[in-house]
């Protein structure tokens, strides 16, 4: 069964639980923006509620965010060490994490939450790092608006445009362009890391690349995803650089 088919025996309901299983850290294999856009595309050609459709997914967000962060202050920390590590999720980058959202106010997790390839990580850091359920719920909500935001203009605006396109092509060519933007949406990801982390082994890449692409692939995830991890490998190798620095001025003197 296609998406398309899917969601039409379906509808809103199956959209907000593949959401909200997504959001509660179970991988399944569809980008989380795929899902959003879809819901859009379909709002746009009147066959969900606009408003109707964007509450019950930031719900699904919201609430699968909330039982992870919980989760993993339990049970859930060790499942999430043992096979997190297949998404690029590993014990030193949610280390690295949970010390910045320490520092970080409500803006903050926001912003780590609505940025592509850092949300997978920022909700268990936060649950690690011990952040208080209130602030974390509030940044949770902030981040997670703005990305349903971001994908919905997206879909809203394209969703005429992809509907008249499926109408002029068959299902079984719809099919194969979906699956190689899925595929292209991979590679780029795999790029992305292999130039921020270029000791990386193969596969730990791999597994960066997969946890990336199993949140979002759209080409404004993919901009936004790279800038900000950058940025974030930048200030990370500047403290390394720091360190080592004053490490060498120590031993000198």
């Amino acid at each position: 069964m296609d998406l398309e088919a899917f969601l039409d025996s379906y509808g809103l309901i199956a959209i907000s639980g593949i959401m909200l299983l997504k959001s509660i850290g179970v991988p399944i294999p569809i980008p989380a923006d795929v899902v959003m856009l879809a819901a859009a595309a379909r709002a746009a050609s009147g066959k969900l509620n606009v408003l109707g459709a964007f509450v019950a997914l930031l719900v699904a967000l919201s609430v699968g965010g909330v039982i992870q962060f919980a989760l993993i202050r339990g049970v859930g920390r060790g499942l999430l060490l043992r096979y997190g590590r297949f998404l690029g999720v590993t014990e030193a980058r949610l280390d690295t994490v949970a010390r910045r959202m320490e520092k970080s106010g409500v803006i903050g997790i926001g912003l780590a939450i609505l940025t592509p390839g850092i949300r997978s990580v920022t909700i268990p850091a936060c649950g690690i790092a011990g952040i208080a359920l209130t602030r974390f719920v509030v940044g949770l909500v902030l981040g997670s608006s703005a990305f349903l935001a971001l994908h919905f203009t997206l879909g809203l605006l394209g969703g005429s445009l992809l509907g008249q396109a499926a109408l002029a092509l068959s299902p079984a060519v719809v099919l194969g362009v979906i699956i190689g933007l899925l595929a292209v949406g991979f590679a780029v990801w795999y790029i992305i890391r292999r130039r921020q982390h270029p000791d990386d082994s193969a596969r730990a890449v791999l597994a960066a690349a997969a946890g990336a692409w199993h949140e979002a692939t759209c080409p404004v995830c993919l901009a936004l995803g790279a800038v900000n991890r950058l940025q974030i490998d930048v200030a990370h190798t500047h403290d390394k650089h720091l360190h080592h620095g004053g490490t060498h001025v120590h031993s000198t003197l």
